[in-house]
Order: structure tokens, then C-alpha cells, then sequence
């Protein structure tokens, strides 16, 4: 599962202004879908669906208080699933529509929320999500994937929440708590794989990708042994249960119809009845008695 943060800009995704430009863009797919009559996904936040834009545009320009003129107001997530997570989420794009919605509300947003290390909970997260189908510049087969404003104050338009401090868990200072994200991008993997059962090899894992890109070089090399060792295991694995297969086949043998039966079955002659035919044999002629006796 890859989680991102894009970094605020210029255009799209510049922050320190209204959400009115990100929203614009993130509805551009629908009128592709929709003049194609291909089915399409609204807004949608903790507790509903199919939200209007101009209720995002309100709810998130509207919670900005005691931010500065050059503060961020909000801050794009970005949530894509591989091919394989895909198919594990469902077989239509409709499936993996719903399936996407309920792995940020249960999983992603919560997560989110525990990660500033100030208590809060998903409730306490102001977001809008939106759906995509397609993405730029992929030659995967399946792409969808979701992207999420995040309103920089909490619910409460009080404490202010930042995705992107280098702080992770202040105790002392101006700045208290933080954030954590490659915790969260752990946690978030590790409750996909709880929801939707999916059994995630090692190379597919964020600590795989994460240890071989920068941990020290005694890192990688302890990772490409579990990776050894559970390539061993999964061929083992295989291995019996493909020797399991050939045990079953030779245990099947023939029933034994015994001696006697094979050779009546040799010997059998077609007869006009269910009994045996007596045989016959043929009758002594008696010598004829000569004529001087």
C-alpha cells in the first residue's frame, strides 16, 4: 500500500489558499465517466457518501481559525493500492470502490488521528476523500486509487494538526506531540492486511521496501536472509504438499479379486444360464462279441 504526501505547490495542491483548485481537479475524471456512462464515485468523509464539492470547498476554507494568511489550510493524502491489493479489495470496480472507503475509515483515518500522539481519535479529523480510477502515466491494469484533503485544525477548528513536522512525539517545547509517519505507514499496511485478509509476501511489505532503501548495510543484509529463509520455507512448502499428492495417488490400487476368480475369469465359457454346465463325456463302446464264441 502506498501512502504520500504531496508537497503543497504553486498549483494543484497549493495549501495556503482554498481547497476550490484540488477539488476542482479531483471531480475532472467524473465527467470523463460520466459522458461515457461509466459509473463514478461523489465525495465522501467519515459518515457519508456522495457529498457535493461546494460542501467540501465550505467546510474545509471555513476551518482555518487563528491560521495565518501564508499557513497551510489543508494537505493532500494520497492512497493507492497495488494490483494484488486490488484484487484482494474485490472483483468489480464498484466493490473495490466500497471496499476503498471502508479501509480509510476504519484503518487509514484512524490511524492518522493516533499518529500526532495528542489523543485524538478519527472522529476528531476533518477530511473529505475522493475516488479515482485511472492514473497518469500507469500501464497497470487496475488503478484505483483515493485522494484525501485533510483539514490542517482538527474538528474543533482548535488545535492544529500538521502531517508533514518533523517532530514525532514532543514532550517539552512550543510544539508538543508530532507525527509519525512511517508508523503510520506501517499500521495502515499491517490493518489492510487484518481487513480484507490479504497475506502480504516480505518484498511487498513497507519494511522490506523501507529497510532496503535506507537502512545500513547490516540491515539489508539481515532482510535479504528473511527474505532467503521464507522463499525456503514457501518451497518446502510446496514441495510437501506436492509429495502429499503423489502418496495419495499411489495408495489407490486395484481390488483384489484373488487366484481363483482370475483364472475363472480366463477360463469362463459363454453358457445359456447362471449355473454351471456339467461336462460331458463321451460314452465306451463295448466290443462286439465274435461269431465262433
Amino acid at each position: 500500500m502506498n501512502i504520500d504526501f504531496p508537497p503543497p505547490s504553486k498549483g494543484t495542491y497549493n495549501n495556503a489558499g482554498s481547497s476550490r483548485k484540488l477539488c476542482n481537479y479531483l471531480e475532472h475524471e467524473d465527467m470523463e465517466r460520466m459522458e461515457q456512462g461509466i459509473y463514478t464515485e461523489g465525495f465522501f468523509n467519515l459518515v457519508e457518501d456522495d457529498i457535493y464539492k461546494s460542501q467540501v470547498i465550505k467546510d474545509i476554507d471555513g476551518n482555518i481559525g487563528q491560521l495565518l494568511k501564508t499557513d497551510a489550510k489543508f494537505y493532500a493524502i494520497h492512497v493507492s493500492p497495488s494490483e494484488k491489493e486490488l484484487k484482494a479489495m474485490g472483483n468489480t470496480e464498484q466493490e473495490q470502490a466500497e471496499a476503498m472507503k471502508r479501509y480509510i475509515r476504519e484503518v487509514v483515518i484512524p490511524e492518522y488521528a493516533r499518529k500526532f500522539n495528542k489523543g485524538l481519535s478519527a472522529g476528531d479529523i476533518k477530511f473529505y476523500g475522493k475516488i479515482h480510477f485511472d492514473r497518469d502515466r500507469s500501464s497497470n491494469e487496475l488503478n484505483m486509487h483515493c485522494h484525501l484533503i485533510v483539514s490542517r485544525k482538527d474538528q474543533s477548528n482548535k488545535k492544529k494538526l500538521s502531517p508533514l513536522t518533523n517532530h514525532k512525539n514532543t514532550k517539552k517545547g512550543v510544539i508538543t506531540g508530532g507525527f509519525d509517519r512511517k508508523n503510520l505507514f506501517q499500521q495502515a499496511e499491517q490493518g489492510f492486511d487484518r481487513l480484507f485478509g490479504h497475506k502480504r509476501e516480505l518484498t511487498e511489505s513497507f519494511e522490506y521496501y523501507n529497510t532496503m532503501k535506507n537502512g545500513s548495510i547490516s540491515d539489508q543484509l539481515k532482510m535479504q536472509e528473511r527474505e532467503i529463509k521464507e522463499a525456503t520455507q514457501i518451497q518446502n512448502t510446496l514441495q510437501n504438499i506436492v509429495s502429499g499428492e503423489k502418496e495419495k495417488k499411489q495408495t489407490v490400487s486395484p481390488p483384489d479379486l484373488g487366484l481363483s476368480s482370475i483364472l475363472g475369469i480366463l477360463t469362463a465359457e459363454p453358457s445359456n444360464g447362471n449355473e454351471e454346465q456339467p461336462i460331458k463325456r463321451p460314452k465306451k463302446k463295448k466290443p462286439k462279441r465274435g461269431l465262433g464264441r
